[in-house]
């Protein structure tokens, strides 16, 4: 299923005079680089791999257990009529909000691998649910970056629900899907939950490798993934700070203002917005320490947030790889998602958007004592809120399943009498 985009001739020539740039001005500044790695290497060691790798490895293991294809067909009359995707797809939704980027690429990946998804439904799901964590937003973003604890609802809200109306606009991309190739459907007869236990029962069997196998192979996966992601945090630190020591940064300032001059953009906004470009823990401390109105740094932060920076984009890329889904609708939707983000922001700000906010807190943002507290606490909230998001979609899922049976059923006591 792997698919090569072709390349032409002058993005060949592109691609090597970037790389051969970049190699020169590590080489002329070697100290700085070195430095830049070894604070990459520091936040993937101490945050991000701690963070990520146990949502890695529960993905994997639940998804060969049949957990994921059971709560397929839980969610299958939920996530289809709303984003037009399989019901294992609320499993990528779920796992992105808690565990934050790229784990929603992954588990989508995984998804395309074992057919559970088609072609254009993978990438949808890779669009909409590789989002950022409450514990990034809460944490490092309100509390360590703009001091205003207050401020996490809006950050928190403002990134879900328009990823929420980024999964709901990307129904337009591809047309309608029908799943023919799964058993699991919405109209399907019989009760919910028996169709439930027997697709986990299917896909357990069809695994058929020992839990031993499926712990020991779970983990290595999981830690090659972090390598991965690990390898492109530290080359993105170097790149971003000697193209900053060396000036380049600079020169890309002085075109971006023709842009944002007529949107009446601040200057001093055109700096973290090109390091949020590479790189989004930069930009949105760049953004929250920029001489200019809160409204306008929160939208520009919230922009970067849910744009997340190339660093990310070669992240989800190398999570795809070897399935056939495509990088460009992922880059589309990743400039719609800003977009929509930095709109709803001004929305939420403003009195009569605040409530949209208050509805998204109580589940996602982290109360002050829990940014202070150890990170296996942090770790056991993250693992709770999962848990409590799952439970959320699964109740409305199975209402609407529910409320269409006895649709069903009074519609035929109607036609008999």
């Amino acid at each position: 299923m792997i698919s090569r985009a072709p390349l032409t001739q002058r993005s060949a020539y592109l691609v090597a005079g970037c790389a051969l740039f970049i190699t020169i001005v590590i080489v002329i500044y070697p100290s700085v680089a070195f430095q830049a790695s070894i604070e990459g290497l520091r936040v993937w060691w101490e945050i991000v791999f701690p963070a990520l790798l146990p949502f890695f490895v529960a993905a994997e293991i639940l998804m060969a257990l049949g957990v994921v294809h059971f709560l397929g067909v839980l969610l299958e009359p939920l996530m289809r009529p709303v984003f037009d995707v399989p019901g294992v797809g609320a499993f990528a939704l779920a796992m992105g909000i808690t565990g934050g980027y790229p784990i929603g690429a992954k588990i989508t990946a995984n998804l395309r691998r074992r057919g559970l998804c088609n072609q254009i439904e993978g990438e949808r799901l890779a669009s909409f649910t590789n989002t950022a964590d409450p514990l990034f937003m809460s944490g490092a973003v309100a509390v360590g970056m703009f001091h205003a604890p207050d401020l996490a609802g809006a950050i928190c809200g403002v990134h879900y629900i328009s990823a929420i109306i980024l999964g709901v606009l990307l129904r337009l991309y591809g047309g309608p899907q029908r799943r023919r190739d799964l058993e699991i459907s919405v109209n399907s007869k019989g009760n919910i939950f028996k169709r439930a236990f027997h697709e986990l029962y299917k896909a357990r069997q069809a695994d058929g490798r020992p839990i031993a196998q499926v712990f020991g192979d779970s983990v290595r996966d999981s830690v090659g993934s972090m390598l991965l992601v690990g390898g492109f945090i530290v080359m993105f630190s170097v790149i971003i700070k000697v193209l900053t020591v060396s000036g380049v940064m600079r020169l890309i300032e002085w075109p971006l203002t023709l842009i944002t001059g007529p949107l009446k953009i601040k200057d001093t906004l055109i700096s973290p917005m090109i390091s949020g470009l590479f790189e989004i823990t930069l930009g949105t401390e760049l953004a929250s320490k920029a001489a200019a109105p809160l409204l306008d740094r929160l939208m520009v932060a919230n922009a970067i947030i849910a744009w997340s920076g190339l660093s990310v984009f070669g992240q989800v890329s190398a999570m795809v790889s070897g399935t056939d889904i495509r990088m460009t609708p992922y880059l589309i939707s990743r400039l719609t998602h800003a977009a929509i983000a930095a709109v709803i922001t001004a929305i939420v700000v403003s009195p009569y958007g605040q409530g949209l906010a208050k509805l998204v807190a109580p589940v996602f943002v982290l109360r002050p004592a829990e940014t202070q507290a150890p990170f296996y606490l942090k770790l056991l909230t993250s693992f709770t809120r999962l848990l409590t998001i799952v439970v959320i979609m699964v109740g409305l899922s199975v209402t609407i399943w529910l409320f269409r049976r006895i649709r069903l059923v009074f519609i035929r006591v109607r036609g008999v009498k």
